[in-house]
């Protein structure tokens, strides 16, 4: 029900600009097809990440995009962009801070994070052969599954994915517990 994405990183700006202008390219360039898929399947658009430093346009497709999209049900779909765990959860600090919140208990601490609309991810997907989150989720991926694979993003197509999938599947998951 809730699949996430993450296209760019809070410390990707450190990237080449052309590479970085290129990711925010995709994004104006395609807008409109994706925006007619998801109309047509019923997904929901998120965007996951800070806001205060992409391009205005880019922002302003964004929230177009979660905007012509909120009723769809069928599929959530959050877009991480300009995210990274750790700045997520300094910000919800300070998002607490300015709120004069006394008392925090997990549950209310989530809702301070960009994520609070969607359940914690059961299963994290890390392509290109890196062995590391890199900060994907940091707080709400506690109990999530990982999986760790040499392909790289543009190559993982419905079958890796499948792979995946049953690799999950095969898992016991205890949270915990025995």
């Amino acid at each position: 029900e809730y699949l996430s994405f993450w296209a760019f990183s809070t410390e990707n700006w450190s990237r080449d600009k052309r590479e970085v202008d290129e990711i925010f390219n995709l994004i104006r360039n395609s807008y409109k097809i994706w925006l007619e898929k998801f109309q047509f399947e019923g997904i929901r658009f998120r965007h996951i990440g800070r806001r205060d430093r992409l391009p205005e346009d880019v922002l302003e497709i964004l929230n177009n995009f979660t905007e012509e999209t909120k009723n769809n049900s069928l599929l959530n779909f959050q877009l991480c962009l300009d995210y990274n765990g750790r700045d997520d959860i300094v910000r919800a600090i300070n998002k607490i801070i300015a709120s004069n919140v006394k008392v925090v208990d997990e549950k209310s601490f989530m809702d301070y994070l960009d994520t609070h609309q969607i359940p914690e991810p059961d299963l994290i997907i890390r392509t290109s052969g890196e062995i590391r989150t890199s900060g994907i989720m940091a707080y709400e991926s506690a109990y999530a599954e990982l999986y760790f694979t040499n392909v790289y993003f543009p190559d993982f197509d419905s079958i890796q994915f499948k792979r995946a999938i049953l690799d999950f599947a095969a898992r016991k998951r205890n949270f915990g517990g025995t």
